[in-house]
């Protein structure tokens, strides 16, 4: 019983029992951003009907659902978010698609931009074209040093390629006519849509699902419903003629479900229930379920090319074509299950694992399981894993009804008291480590599974397990919550230390590209435990100080146009590291001042960003003499050469920039009017700098430095630094593995979490003023402008800037689309104080 268990179940407020529709199908998607788009089959008391409404959730606050008022006016019958994960396409039963993307780039408010429609035609399949981009993960490799061997790109070609190779971006879309709809979004925004019959004679199609090869072709699968009809298989090409879109489509080899010529089961499942394609990029593999009224049958099948074996006549009149059989292709059975109890959802795995037989191999030896499981839920209430493969059963849930029925009879009276709750819609997470369920009174369960799929692992394989996922959603820019699922406080240093281990081992080039996403991913997981704690909070200061070095290097402008080979911020750069003198004018000498030179009002509006900076570095040196204690944020950077170099590049460039305007200089309030601060920081800086500017050979602060940073407090009032709130998110309420109950619509009390209590003293109380944490600006202690705060890291900013300067504008660009940490951002209700 190890391998699932329910993390979370929210629910809506309570309504009538009478209020579900069963006949209604729910639909779930789950984007690689972590958020869950799903509807529901309710009504509420005012009678309006809740049916046509989409609903988004991120999955670390699940309460805050967003509610949208689709206007599509029949049931909704898809929904399918973009390989990006921000933007969701819904269709329904009147033919109508609907593509939605965030207003703002905020995670609860969306908007219908474009759509397509294929009038009164019911919509029975839906998807995306292909982007082209194909990874393969490879558990043999998992132990490789290299991120590009463990994570492989597959050639794979676009279903549809612009001008220069870059992909056309679309959807395609079967309706219950037999009718296959591509639509292709231009780069100016205009939609060329185009409807073509799959053939020429059309017929019901009661399911289908679309595919893709490594070609750029599109396949589509459809059944008309019943098992004594074929499942038929189309191609299907698109391409853009004279600005206009066309549609090619062609006949591929059908199949019959072998249960319906199996003597003993000849029509015992008269309907087909579901069809889908293993995975989207894997059109060769069919999923099959046959279903009655209380059971079911599972088949999957796999399409192989076939020799034809020739009649001999022929043999000896058509001359020999080097001795080669005609090839054809032929849909095989792989595997199907035995009779099971009657099959309401089914989820695939969305993790591109390698399938060849040494991964397959290693990944059993080591019970390394995602991305090999499906699931399947039933009707009373259980959840089954089997093997994508063989079908064979990996994992089971029993669900709050589904407890294991004792004899006959008690099966026979579950059978007569009416429906179980059960799942009527189920995703699984990208990292298949955890599954969403919606269930037929509406409510969204959350369930953990297990990389081993139960089997206790030693602790060093477990965490092998969770760095290769980790490792993978690094590669990617997936979300990782669901990883966080699975981590215990103790695997928390662990999992720090070797996730920086295998970054190291990257070339340099990738390491620059995923620097801030490691310096995430630390915090993240630092969260989960209370020895680490502290260190939360100087991740996230480490990405604002990677952030602002970024930007204020970037403002800095070459004198001359005929640019030298590096840029004034590299220089810088070089330079700095070059001259380890502790007097700042030394080092300062050594710069061509006039690339400094910025207009007086762009220095002036920098002056908040300049304030962070000057106020870090004091609080550093002024917590250095008591360093003993990890507990207080601030700890690692004493450690941290090249944070305490990019602070000492940082000084340098402020220092330039005090001499055009002493207006945009940090503000010390000081104890003598004569002691030159900035000089003062800067020497003590250095020498911290120089103790640990070699990774590998860090040396103790010695006696004098210590002292030094001892009178700090007598010469200099040490500021406060607004460290980021320790969020509110579901994620550390989990690890006790007790189920929590939330309600959607109201943020749960679960304020006593014990990581974070004595984290308190660090945090702003409620009442006390609030802080514009990337924009540094004080916002008072009720704010009235509206503010939008990270999903991930808590942080707070300003829905709206305040500033029209260029430099501003550049610095609020990094983050607009999402926060620092890689987040995503969502509106905050005024009276969040």
């Amino acid at each position: 019983g190890g391998a699932m268990d329910l993390a979370y179940v929210c629910e809506w407020e309570k309504r009538p029992k009478s209020d579900h529709c069963p006949s209604i199908p729910l639909v779930c998607a789950w984007s690689c951003r972590n958020l869950i788009a799903f509807t529901t089959d309710l009504r509420n008391e005012e009678e309006r009907d809740l049916t046509h409404m989409v609903h988004i959730i991120d999955t670390e606050h699940p309460w805050d659902v967003y509610s949208i008022n689709s206007g599509h006016t029949e049931v909704i019958t898809c929904l399918e978010w973009d390989q990006s994960g921000s933007r969701l396409l819904s269709a329904d039963a009147d033919g109508h698609i609907k593509c939605w993307s965030m207003t703002d780039h905020l995670a609860n408010s969306w908007e219908n931009t474009v759509g397509s429609m294929v009038e009164g035609d019911p919509v029975v399949a839906l998807s995306w074209l292909h982007n082209g981009v194909k990874l393969a993960l490879h558990v043999e490799k998992s132990g490789a040093s290299n991120f590009g061997e463990k994570f492989s790109r597959v050639k794979f070609s676009p279903s549809l390629t612009l001008f220069g190779g870059k992909p056309m971006e679309g959807w395609i879309a079967v309706t219950i006519s037999g009718l296959v709809t591509v639509s292709l979004l231009k780069p100016n925004g205009q939609v060329l849509t185009s409807t073509e019959s799959l053939c020429r004679l059309r017929c019901r199609v009661a399911l289908a699902d679309v595919a893709f090869t490594g070609g750029g072709n599109i396949v589509v699968a459809t059944s008309d419903g019943s098992s004594t009809s074929p499942v038929q298989f189309y191609k299907v090409c698109v391409s853009v003629v004279n600005e206009k879109c066309k549609i090619d489509t062609e006949i591929l080899p059908s199949l019959f479900m072998r249960c319906t010529t199996d003597p003993a089961r000849k029509d015992k499942y008269p309907a087909i229930t579901h069809l889908k394609f293993l995975a989207r990029d894997m059109s060769e593999q069919v999923l099959l379920c046959a279903s009655n009224q209380n059971n079911s049958i599972v088949e999957c099948w796999s399409l192989r090319k076939e020799g034809l074996p020739v009649n001999n006549i022929f043999q000896q009149i058509s001359p020999v074509v080097g001795d080669k059989q005609p090839m054809i292709l032929k849909w095989r059975i792989l595997s199907a299950t035995n009779d099971l109890d009657r099959v309401s959802a089914v989820a695939l795995p969305k993790l591109p694992i390698s399938l060849t037989n040494t991964d397959l191999k290693v990944a059993n030896d080591t019970k390394f399981f995602p991305g090999l499981g499906l699931a399947l839920a039933f009707h009373d209430g259980s959840v089954h894993i089997v093997h994508r493969l063989s079908l064979q059963m990996m994992a089971v849930f029993y669900g709050s009804s589904s407890q294991r029925p004792v004899d006959e009879q008690t099966i026979k009276r579950q059978r007569t008291s009416g429906p179980l709750v059960h799942f009527k819609a189920m995703q699984l997470s990208w990292t298949s480590l955890a599954l969403a369920g919606i269930d037929s009174h509406g409510k969204l369960n959350m369930l953990r599974i297990s990389p081993s799929m139960g089997p206790v692992l030693d602790m060093n394989t477990s965490l092998r397990h969770l760095l290769f996922l980790l490792e993978y959603c690094m590669v990617t820019g997936y979300d990782w919550w669901d990883i966080l699922l699975h981590v215990q406080p103790n695997m928390v240093q662990n999992l720090v230390e070797k996730l920086h281990e295998e970054y190291t081992r990257q070339s340099a080039a990738l390491q620059q590209v995923l620097a801030t996403r490691i310096v995430a991913m630390k915090a993240s997981l630092c969260k989960l435990s209370s020895s680490t704690i502290a260190r939360v909070c100087d991740y996230h200061a480490k990405l604002f100080l990677i952030a602002i070095s970024c930007t204020l290097k970037s403002l800095l402008r070459p004198h001359f146009l005929n640019t030298p080979d590096k840029s004034p911020g590299d220089r810088l750069t070089e330079i700095c590291s070059k001259i380890t003198d502790i007097d700042i004018d030394k080092v300062m000498i050594n710069l061509k001042t006039e690339e400094f030179v910025l207009e007086m009002t762009t220095l002036q509006s920098l002056q908040q960003l300049i304030q962070w900076v000057g106020d870090f570095v004091l609080y550093l040196l002024a917590s250095l003499p008591n360093q003993g204690s990890p507990v207080r944020p601030g700890h690692s950077f004493l450690r941290d050469g090249a944070s305490l170099g990019m602070f000492r590049e940082l000084m340098v460039v402020i220092r330039i920039w005090g001499l055009l305007k002493p207006s945009c200089l940090p503000v010390y309030t000081a104890t003598s009017d004569t002691q030159d601060s900035m000089s003062l920081l800067f020497r003590l800086l250095t020498k911290l700098w120089l103790c640990c500017r070699e990774e590998n050979h860090i040396t103790e602060p010695d006696d004098t430095l210590i002292d030094e940073c001892c009178l700090l407090p007598s010469q200099l009032l040490i500021p406060n630094i607004d460290w980021l709130p320790i969020n509110d998110g579901i994620i550390s309420k989990l690890q006790n593995k007790q189920l929590v109950r939330l309600q959607f619509g109201k943020a749960p009390g679960l304020v006593g979490h014990t990581v974070s209590s004595q984290f308190d003293a660090f945090v702003r109380a409620p009442g006390q003023p609030k802080i514009d944490h990337l924009r540094r600006l004080h916002l008072g202690a009720y704010p009235t402008e509206e503010c939008k705060s990270c999903t991930r890291c808590g942080c707070v900013t300003m829905l709206k800037s305040p500033n029209k300067v260029t430099a501003v504008k550049q610095w609020e660009q990094r983050w607009i689309k999402n926060c620092l940490c890689g987040g995503l951002w969502r509106r905050m209700p005024l009276s969040y104080s």
